[in-house]
């Protein structure tokens, strides 16, 4: 599949996607969030894939928010169809069964920040900042900022940083809970590969199992109780089960395909 906005890649079982719009400081407009819905789709579906690293293009800016350009003279109709296209796209990414890790190589401003809670882990280079400053425009995260931004910093922290709209450096970003790990800019991709290497040394199946379980816990009207029970029973019926077992009795490191 051929993209306009993106570069996909895969080497080794890792899918890597780069938003490749640099003159643009990798804003997002429509046609560059529906190519990212549909690499994710083909990264899903790949059972070659293992990972995904979602990144942006240039030294400067993993995505600088949205592409201000598209939203001049929408309707409130208009724009809450935007807003839906966007959030099922990053819904995409937060379900994707698949470990699915944000490579934050600068400013993840606005839809950028969006993006990157959209993914399971954010690994963040020293260089890069954080925030939700979409009340200078009059306007509001979209897709789904003001309820992922609640589950990482709580409810206090969130409302004060989408309300002050500010920009908070890597390192406060991490002591907030939003980062999980912080590092150079030239170790970046590193460190996400050196952080896959470990979760596919594990059943991936145990690991989509786990990312159903959790994202359960957020979902309305779901029982994350009930789920977990679901995903622990199917496990049992796997092949990754029976040789993480006979793998533990027989004192060897697991073979996991």
């Amino acid at each position: 599949m051929s993209f306009q906005n993106i570069l996909a890649n895969v080497e080794n079982g890792v899918f890597t996607l780069t938003v490749n719009r640099p003159e643009k400081m990798n804003a997002l407009n429509k046609q560059t969030v529906l190519e990212i819905g549909q690499a994710i789709k083909q990264a899903k579906e790949d059972p070659s894939v293992r990972a995904i690293i979602i990144t942006g293009a240039g030294p400067k800016s993993f995505v600088a928010g949205a592409d201000i350009d598209e939203f001049v003279g929408l309707s409130p109709k208009e724009g809450m169809a935007m807003a839906k296209a966007g959030q099922d796209v990053f819904k995409s990414i937060e379900d994707c069964p698949k470990p699915v890790i944000a490579a934050v190589n600068g400013f993840a401003l606005g839809g950028g920040c969006e993006l990157a809670m959209a993914c399971h882990v954010r690994i963040a280079s020293d260089n890069a900042k954080f925030g939700q400053p979409e009340v200078k425009l009059g306007l509001i995260p979209g897709y789904g900022g003001t309820q992922r931004l609640v589950q990482y910093l709580g409810k206090s922290k969130a409302i004060e940083f989408m309300m002050s709209a500010g920009t908070v450096p890597a390192q406060l970003a991490h002591d907030l809970g939003l980062v999980n790990y912080v590092t150079t800019p030239e170790q970046l991709i590193l460190k996400c590969h050196e952080l896959i290497v470990a979760m596919r040394s594990w059943s991936p199946k145990a690991i989509a199992g786990v990312i159903a379980s959790v994202n359960a816990y957020y979902n309305e009207g779901v029982d994350g109780y009930a789920t977990e029970i679901e995903e622990f029973g199917k496990c049992f019926g796997t092949d990754d089960f029976k040789e993480g077992v006979a793998a533990f009795k027989e004192k060897r490191a697991p073979v996991f395909k």
